[in-house]
């Protein structure tokens, strides 16, 4: 019987690791989720240490996410401030295309939301639009890599996750 529930929590992790497409922080809620597997007491095979490293994972994807946009930006000749305009465009881009495609619409929202937000900013310190718009798709490219990082690292997490998980 403890296969059963074991099976059952590792495809609702899966089904949280989904949630990346809804603009949510799957990652962290894997890491929550976990914890309360060890925490309701299923001799779930792993201590601090594994936690440890699944936090630092977690950690790890929100910091190349959000680096890796304001680098991108940068990198394609974004100023300063339409590399943290991206930031914040692709944040607010999140939260109000989440209401669209059933809640899909938090991804193209915040790649949008990052574009846009660059490209304005760029715009208004007075670049070229092809200037502003090369730095825009920068942000935006890089904010893709970003996400398709935390992702890969969601499915890295579940895979450390089945061995601890699984009894016996």
């Amino acid at each position: 019987m403890a296969e059963v529930w074991a099976g059952i929590f590792l495809a609702f992790l899966v089904l949280l690791l989904l949630l990346h497409f809804f603009g949510l922080p799957a990652n962290w809620l894997i890491l929550l989720g976990l914890g309360v597997w060890e925490w309701i007491g299923p001799d779930m095979a792993a201590g601090w240490g594994f936690f440890s490293l699944l936090f630092g994972l977690c950690l790890a994807g929100e910091v190349i996410e959000f680096a890796a946009q304001y680098w991108g930006a940068r990198h394609f000749g974004g100023t300063n401030r339409g590399a943290w305009a991206a930031v914040v465009g692709a944040i607010a881009g999140g939260i109000f295309g989440a209401p669209f495609f059933f809640g899909l619409g938090a991804v193209p929202g915040s790649l949008i939301g990052a574009f846009a937000a660059s490209l304005l900013v760029e715009r208004t310190k007075g670049r070229s639009f092809d200037e502003a718009r090369h730095a825009a798709m920068g942000a935006m490219w890089s904010k893709v890599f970003g996400t398709v990082v935390k992702i890969g690292l969601g499915v890295f997490m579940l895979t450390l996750s089945i061995g601890p998980v699984w009894p016996g």
